[in-house]
């Protein structure tokens, strides 16, 4: 094998060099996020960041019930910063931060200089109550290395449908996501509202309902400009079925979508709600049965999907099938999977039978701050995955280049993604 130079895109590197090559071009990639539940500042109060917003976050809280001593009634008593207090002192005080949500924390007050063990959090909390917010939104977006984030915009959310009903002005690093949770897991609970809209509804989701539900859609993406329509199922999933959901995702959400352009994302695997004493953290996952994803990749073949599944035992049937239609776009490790080593096992997976041809991660973030320790996260266990893919490569005989490694990090980083959704 040629001895290769840093400086040349086109000649080959050493094994010696793989490794430092990958990681750089890593850190100056700017990565599309393509999942996150993030909102940019005209959405006022739906935006959420901060110390007292990372402490509380979901994740923590769930950690926090294992050490507490603290009933969750008493917990949910507290006000916010009461509970941040709480969750510094219990998982980061007398415990070491080292599970994988507690040590991004870490990561964030190390990216903006603030302690990591205090006493108390009135430094950190004086540093991001001193931000001004768009100018905070772009260093943040900037440390963690993204160009674009996806957001997770629900038309049924009374909190955030009126931004959209009064014209809410569009962020130029956020893209909208019309999210169909309440639509279609939820009809009878929610059809109400698209009635109160002006939209001839019933809850037995017939052939005019269906028409209307489709106009509703075609409607709101006019006003939110999506670039994916998504929802989240659980592992109990099955299409098709003679129910109301079918009927509208049949009927209406895939004609929307084809007539649109739009992909649809399946997130499939959650199970809600297992403890509901501690809400939000309280759900959990379930091995969901992926022919309900087969039948739509194949009689649906006009239609472009998006899929990520919540159960790590599914992951290699996803793989399998993403082999299978060329209309299935796997993407990211969601959630109860967004661990280095569980990312590293399931990216190495895919790379061993897809190449480049899935979006390797998203963050997932709800705290803006999140995207800076999920991505360092994600380049960290990339570079470790990508350089011993190329070094294997090497070994079986054929040389790597600085300019592949480039194309391969543009590909699954912001390629993929810009392709999928036709940015």
């Amino acid at each position: 094998m040629k001895t290769g130079s840093l400086s040349n895109d086109k000649e080959a590197l050493t094994a010696s060099q793989i490794y430092a090559v990958v990681e750089e071009v890593l850190a100056k990639t700017p990565f599309i996020d393509i999942h996150t539940h993030l909102y940019p500042p005209a959405f006022g109060d739906l935006g959420l960041w901060g110390i007292d917003e990372l402490l509380t976050y979901h994740y923590l809280e769930a950690e926090f019930f294992r050490y507490a001593k603290m009933s969750t009634e008493e917990y949910w008593s507290l006000a916010k910063q009461e509970q941040a207090n709480a969750i510094w002192r219990t998982l980061f005080l007398e415990n070491t931060p080292i599970s994988e949500a507690a040590r991004g924390v870490i990561a964030v007050l190390g990216a903006f200089q603030l302690p990591t063990d205090s006493f108390d959090l009135r430094e950190a909390r004086a540093f991001f109550q001193a931000q001004e917010i768009d100018g905070h939104v772009k260093r943040v977006l900037e440390t963690a290395g993204v160009s674009t984030v996806v957001m997770t915009n629900d038309p049924l959310d009374p909190q955030e449908a009126p931004y959209w009903m009064k014209g809410v002005a569009p962020h130029q690093q956020y893209l909208a996501v019309l999210r169909l949770d309440r639509i279609l897991c939820q009809w009878p609970a929610h059809w109400q509202i698209l009635q109160r809209q002006g939209y001839r509804v019933d809850e037995r989701a017939g052939d005019a309902t269906v028409a209307e539900v489709r106009r509703f859609l075609v409607d709101w993406a006019a006003r939110m400009k999506p670039v994916y329509m998504a929802v989240s199922l659980p592992d109990t999933f099955q299409f098709p079925e003679d129910t109301p959901q079918t009927r509208i995702l049949r009927d209406a959400v895939l004609p929307a979508c084809r007539e649109l352009n739009l992909p649809l994302s399946l997130m499939i695997g959650v199970r809600k709600q297992v403890n509901p004493a501690i809400r939000l953290a309280g759900d959990a996952l379930g091995r969901a049965d992926l022919r309900a994803l087969e039948y739509l990749c194949r009689e649906f073949p006009a239609n472009r999907f998006l899929a990520s599944v919540l159960s790590r035992e599914n992951q290699h049937e996803l793989c399998v099938y993403a082999r299978k239609f060329n209309n299935l776009m796997p993407f990211g490790c969601w959630w109860f999977l967004n661990n280095p080593s569980i990312v590293e096992e399931i990216t190495r997976e895919r790379i061993e039978m897809l190449g480049t041809s899935f979006i390797p991660q998203h963050s997932d973030a709800r705290v803006l701050e999140q995207v800076i320790y999920k991505w360092k996260n994600t380049r960290r266990t990339m570079a470790g995955v990508l350089a011993n893919s190329y070094s294997v490569l090497t070994q079986d005989g054929r040389d790597v280049t600085r300019e592949e490694i480039q194309r391969d990090v543009m590909r699954m980083f912001r390629g993929n993604a810009e392709s999928w959704l036709t940015l």
